[in-house]
């Protein structure tokens, strides 16, 4: 039993004099991005998969964790491989040219993007429409830090509100097969299922009667 003990600390000296180890710095922050992004897939997809698939989603309650646990990993393989792709390329460019550069991160990126998040699937769709809003909103303010766009001088985001939901909704309404299919759904709950009722019970406590009444 000492031994065991004794092998397992010798293990975990040698481990963290390796991490300390300068020239594998850049090797060994490729591995904790894809360790990274794994685990803040998983946080981010998990709780999201299950509110969604518990609210939305028909079938047995085996059916709905599986497709809570398969959304979760492939949302958690796909960040962990594209971190993991992306700091490759990074220092591997770094390397190559002797210093960083901005257009590194951006052919890192793309690259990384084609690679892993190409394949046209509603979870690689969800997430490259969150972050195409992040985005918007991203290239806005650098225009205005650069000049490219005057400073407003009213807040502009009263009228962006105002904007979205004025096109989302005409969108539900008129065209809703452009529409994610997730919003598709949210939308459908909020707008056309609160026009139907029978009595106090789907009107109050459920959204919809289950029995044949």
């Amino acid at each position: 039993m000492a031994g065991g003990r004794d092998t397992l600390r010798a293990l975990l000296r040698a481990a963290n004099a390796l991490l300390q180890q300068r020239r594998y710095r850049a090797a060994l922050a490729v591995l904790k991005g894809f360790r990274n992004g794994a685990v803040y897939g998983a946080k981010v997809r998990a709780p999201h998969a299950l509110v969604m698939t518990f609210l939305f989603k028909s079938g047995s309650l085996r059916e709905k964790l599986k497709s809570i646990a398969q959304a979760t990993y492939t949302h958690s393989r796909n960040l962990a491989y594209f971190v993991f792709t992306y700091k490759g390329l990074m220092a591997l460019q770094s390397q190559l040219q002797g210093k960083k550069i901005p257009f590194h991160s951006f052919f890192a990126a793309c690259i990384g993007g084609w690679l892993v998040f190409g394949d046209n699937n509603p979870i690689n769709s969800q997430i490259i429409m969150y972050l195409l809003s992040r985005i918007l909103f991203g290239l806005s303010r650098l225009a205005v830090e650069k000049g490219y766009v005057p400073q407003p001088k009213q807040d502009p985001f009263p009228l962006v509100a105002a904007l979205i939901w004025g096109t989302v909704l005409w969108l539900f309404e008129y065209h809703r097969q452009t529409l994610q299919p997730s919003l598709q759904s949210s939308m459908t709950y909020l707008y056309d299922d609160s026009n139907v009722w029978h009595d106090i019970s789907d009107f109050l406590i459920y959204n919809k009667r289950t029995d044949s009444k």
